[in-house]
């Protein structure tokens, strides 16, 4: 009986974790190596006195994403986790004593926009039903698939679909078109900072993003982001991958134009395949001999990267009448925060910032009668990230969301943690402390991001936010579907 090729992959992130139980289900036999003691990568969770903390990601968003993605291996996200629906879906501040509430119902969220200016109900319909066909057209044609070349994008039936999707346009100018007023264009252009760039710079593809909250809606996932990837750890070891944590990586060896170990700090691990779902960066700089780099150091420091985090985990020991599972707040001119992040890096002086407490939720995340609650301010990568450097803005970030949200906190926290550019750099080996890798800039999009397969080596391939499409949870899941395609189509023709 032949041997079963061997894949080794590289990082137990949502990504790895989703290609190794794709490649173990095509009948490879999978390592999958985390340097960390947990799996789940950036959706990892960190516990203390009684709080339980979502690290990372705290939005799920395109349920159908998962739902699809478990449905490949004949299993039910239901028999993995719950899903909470959110109502109100999140809360906007816009400063202090101005909010507005949306959510599922959308006879509110109409009469909101309406708020804002006349015509604005009409003006939201129309926008959302541009931005479903969008949504539509992106699944079927754009995200789920590997463009190897500038000639896969650049195809009749892609240029066609990508001028009618204002893929060479930009968000803001695309939004302008719909509303003049600034706290509507807010709503619709935010979550462009959780796909690394700034609106600007966007393109107008990504208003399917407003399809994805307004019309998809927003859920809660029972046990948090974390509880993700805990069910992707459950259904890779299903598919019998061997999960390895505490071992780091330290080198990929190559032979004769292949990659054919990859050691760690607990030994060293032959391979017929190596997938990389750790920093790409990282990966083609520390890890690879320069000659069988795909990107050099020139390539790296001249992207666009995603912004770093500044996130403070605060226990908070009482109720906090006035918050929603989500809340966000928007700066009157948050081109400043976004200058500050992206042409003259420096720590922002009225950022605008997420703050999340899941225990409106998940009781189970606090103690009886506490709050737990995660702030975070996207900030430039590269920053100066020294102890009294964070203490300080810290407390500045705190007297800012206090201010902005009317809530008091500061002497009811029993618990609190900064976690910014240099923990992003210890845990992830993130190339200048980016949360998220490379900004979804256009000349960054699609065919313009690194591909998912190495130039110089013929068995390496890379997955994660730094592939095609990009920043996100189901975004990953999509490129490890992509990857462990290419890959099994190499296996089987011979080219690996």
């Amino acid at each position: 009986m032949a041997r079963a090729k061997k894949a080794v992959v590289v990082g137990a992130g949502i990504g790895g974790l989703s290609a190794a139980s794709l490649l173990a289900h095509s009948g490879w036999e999978v390592d999958l190596l985390e340097k960390n003691d947990q799996v789940g990568g950036r959706a990892r969770l960190w516990e203390q006195d009684g709080f339980r903390f979502d690290m990372g990601p705290s939005w799920y968003l395109m349920p159908e994403v998962f739902e699809a993605f478990f449905r490949l291996f004949g299993k039910s996200r239901e028999s993995f986790y719950e899903l909470h629906p959110l109502d109100p879906y999140y809360q906007v501040f816009f400063g202090p004593g101005e909010s507005v509430r949306i959510g599922p119902d959308r006879r509110k969220t109409l009469a909101v926009f309406e708020g804002f200016e006349p015509g604005g109900a009409k003006h939201l319909e129309e926008y959302l039903r541009k931005a479903e066909y969008k949504y539509e057209v992106a699944m079927r044609e754009f995200l789920y698939r590997d463009y190897a070349s500038v000639f896969d994008f650049f195809n009749r039936r892609l240029l066609v679909e990508g001028l009618r999707l204002q893929v060479l346009s930009r968000l803001d100018r695309y939004v302008r078109r719909f509303f003049t007023d600034r706290r509507a264009r807010q709503i619709l252009e935010y979550a462009m900072v959780f796909l690394g760039t700034s609106p600007t710079a966007a393109p107008a593809l990504y208003s399917i993003m407003s399809h994805v909250d307004l019309n998809l809606g927003v859920t809660y996932p029972e046990g948090g982001l974390a509880g993700v990837g805990r069910a992707m750890k459950e259904l890779a070891e299903s598919e019998g991958v061997r999960i390895l944590t505490d071992h780091q990586v330290t080198g990929i060896s190559v032979s004769d134009g292949n990659a054919e170990r990859v050691s760690t700090s607990r030994g060293s691990f032959d391979a017929d395949v190596v997938l990389v779902n750790a920093d790409y960066a990282h990966a083609e700089l520390e890890l690879l001999e320069p000659r069988y780099r795909s990107f050099s150091a020139r390539y790296w420091s001249g992207r666009v990267m995603a912004p770093s985090m500044f996130i403070l985990y605060l226990g908070v020991n009482k109720r906090l009448r006035g918050m929603d599972h989500h809340n966000l707040y928007f700066s009157e001119h948050w081109e400043r925060h976004f200058d500050t992040i992206f042409r003259r890096p420096a720590w922002p002086d009225n950022p605008s910032f997420y703050m999340s407490c899941i225990s409106k939720t998940d009781p189970g995340s606090a103690p009886p009668g506490q709050e737990n609650v995660f702030i975070l301010v996207p900030v430039a990568p590269g920053l100066d990230d020294t102890d009294e450097v964070r203490e300080r803005y810290a407390d500045q970030v705190i007297d800012h969301v206090e201010r902005m949200t009317g809530e008091s906190l500061r002497g009811s926290i029993s618990v609190q943690r900064i976690y910014s550019h240099r923990d992003f750099m210890d845990d992830y080996h993130s190339y200048r402390g980016t949360a998220l890798g490379l900004a979804h800039t256009l000349m960054q999009t699609a065919v313009f991001r690194p591909g998912c397969r190495s130039r110089k080596v013929g068995n390496l391939f890379y997955t994660g936010h730094y592939t095609h499409p990009g920043v996100g949870v189901p975004m990953v899941v999509i490129a490890a579907q992509v990857v462990a395609g290419v890959i099994n189509e190499a296996a089987a023709t011979g080219r690996v």
